[in-house]
């Protein structure tokens, strides 16, 4: 891992505006990477989504927002502010992972119900991605570096892309 390279692991949050530093989160599968950055502050930050609603455990959203799309979002969005973004509408907001990793026919679909919970948290915002990698049946390991604003993702088998 470089060293200027912050890792994000589940329901974690990071935003930053400190030069030559890159974030990363890796195998995202039916999980969610939504991914900011703010062009005025040459700040990106990213959350790792795990499950689409906090209803299901109020304390573990209390703790560990970023795990829910539902409480990540908004805790994303307070980190920006922190950095001295003032409108939300200061982001340009993309989206990656949501895949179907289990079994085709699966119950519970938790990807697209958490690409659906993070549109939808995000359209409460008064925001929408402008670009999004989601769904399909692979993983995704996401970064996105500070200085230049741009977001990779690479999957085995499939080589690396920018989105």
């Amino acid at each position: 891992m470089k060293e200027n390279m912050h890792l994000v692991g589940l329901g974690g949050i990071y935003a930053s505006k400190t030069a030559g530093e890159t974030i990363k989160t890796m195998a995202l599968g039916s999980c969610v990477g939504v991914i900011a950055v703010a062009p005025r502050l040459r700040a990106v930050g990213m959350v790792h989504i795990v499950l689409p609603d906090s209803k299901i455990d109020r304390q573990k959203a209390e703790t560990v927002p970023g795990y829910f799309a539902d409480s990540g979002i908004p805790a994303l969005l307070d980190a920006f502010k922190k950095l001295g973004v003032k409108s939300p509408r200061e982001l340009v907001i993309k989206l990656a992972g949501g895949a179907a990793v289990m079994k085709e026919n699966n119950t519970f679909d938790i990807g697209k119900r958490n690409i659906l919970a993070c549109r939808k948290t995000l359209w409460k915002n008064h925001m929408a991605a402008i670009a999004e990698d989601v769904g399909g049946s692979f993983s995704r390991t996401v970064w996105v570096e500070v200085d230049t604003g741009r977001m990779f993702i690479q999957s085995p088998g499939r080589g690396r892309w920018e989105l």
